[in-house]
């Protein structure tokens, strides 16, 4: 599947749920930062994503606060290489963004913070004290 099929079946919600995981979730990320200024990325894929979630009976499993923050973190570190990167050269330089069960959010984030309610509704900033 091409990159422009997979955003098309992402936006249109008929990718299957299971073909969307933690990694593909970077990529779409990757490929919206690739083709949009930053504020419109992070508006489609917010958008698309929760309708999405929306569309695969789980409304619940939106986070605005996880999306935003992994799609700040990702535009940094395409910024830092200068945009030049395909997405085989991003994903093998920032390994760390595509670990879902030891994530990068957990040194920015406590964990309640990041499954609170208000977490899944509204961006919150990063909370957790660092020594």
């Amino acid at each position: 599947m091409t990159d422009d099929e997979f955003m098309a079946k992402f936006e249109d919600g008929t990718l299957p749920s299971e073909s969307f995981h933690h990694l593909d979730h970077v990529k779409m990320t990757f490929l919206y930062l690739s083709r949009y200024p930053a504020l419109e990325a992070l508006h489609r894929f917010s958008a698309s994503l929760a309708k999405f979630a929306a569309a695969k009976g789980k409304p619940g499993l939106y986070n605005e606060t996880i999306t935003w923050a992994f799609v700040f973190l990702i535009r940094e570190r395409m910024v830092r290489a200068g945009y030049h990167q395909t997405w085989a050269e991003f994903a093998a330089a920032n390994r760390d963004l595509l670990s879902w069960k030891d994530n990068v959010l957990k040194k920015y984030y406590c964990n309640g913070t990041l499954a609170s309610d208000l977490a899944k509704s509204t961006f919150l900033l990063p909370d957790k004290i660092c020594t």
